[in-house]
């Protein structure tokens, strides 16, 4: 009974292949047996994929390539690799418009997986020239998988050096705010200080009690509450405008 794989039973590759996939495509990598050629390959996944999808190209000892979606095979390889180009490049374009934290961590979050099916894809080709010396193709396609795994990595760090940036600006503008906050407070407590002693003493004072005093001797207790108020307050102003010396100092 053969082993049931994910190739298309029309293909005629050695068992060894079929055995080896079994029913899920598994990593990206290249199989060479009895001359013939395999390359598993993933199509471009996104942050979303738990699970790979499988792309398969066949070479046969002929030096004859084939898709599993059939027509050409070489032409279905080079369009593959060329996938991941394109992408690479949107990302590119996104990244270089983005300014703010949320822009490039957008960016990050699909070039992450992206990057990595990248880096596997360029390892799987080199592999696959190992295995079939003199085939220019394979070294064709090898080299563009390294220029796009290269434009991927430098993508990756301009986004990520973006987004601390982008994270040092905004954490700089809360402290400038924090501490514009932190000065209208300090100012409210010193008004608030400077007139709390007058507030209170025309409180205590304004309870329209009868001394004797606001006839002989007016407006001497007007003026006496007033000054007496006005001192107090001062001296509050001076205590809570007062800095405490910070640990250590």
């Amino acid at each position: 009974m053969k082993a049931k794989s994910v190739l298309r039973s029309n293909w005629d590759v050695p068992e060894e292949f079929r055995q080896r996939l079994g029913e899920q495509a598994g990593r990206q990598r290249a199989m060479s047996a009895e001359g013939h050629l395999l390359l598993v390959l993933h199509e471009p996944p996104s942050p979303e994929d738990t699970d790979r999808q499988g792309r398969f190209f066949w070479r046969s000892p002929d030096g004859k390539w084939t898709g599993e979606r059939g027509g050409e095979g070489l032409r279905a390889l080079r369009g593959h690799v060329a996938e991941y180009e394109g992408l690479i490049h949107t990302l590119e374009k996104r990244e270089e418009k983005a300014t703010s934290a949320a822009d490039y961590f957008s960016v990050l979050r699909l070039l992450g997986p992206l990057r990595r099916a990248t880096a596997n894809m360029r390892k799987t080709l080199q592999q696959a020239r190992q295995m079939v010396t003199g085939d220019h193709d394979i070294i064709v396609l090898r080299d563009d998988a390294e220029d796009i795994e290269t434009t991927a990595d430098l993508v990756y760090a301009d986004a990520r050096n973006g987004l601390d940036l982008a994270v040092a600006r905004q954490a700089e503008e809360q402290s400038r705010i924090s501490h514009q906050m932190s000065t209208s407070a300090h100012r409210l407590n010193v008004l608030v200080a400077f007139f709390f002693p007058l507030a209170t003493m025309s409180t205590v004072f304004g309870m329209n009690m009868q001394f004797g005093l606001e006839q002989t001797l007016a407006p001497l207790p007007f003026v006496m509450v007033l000054a007496g108020g006005l001192v107090m307050g001062l001296w509050l102003r001076i205590l809570v405008g007062r800095q405490e010396p910070l640990p250590g100092e």
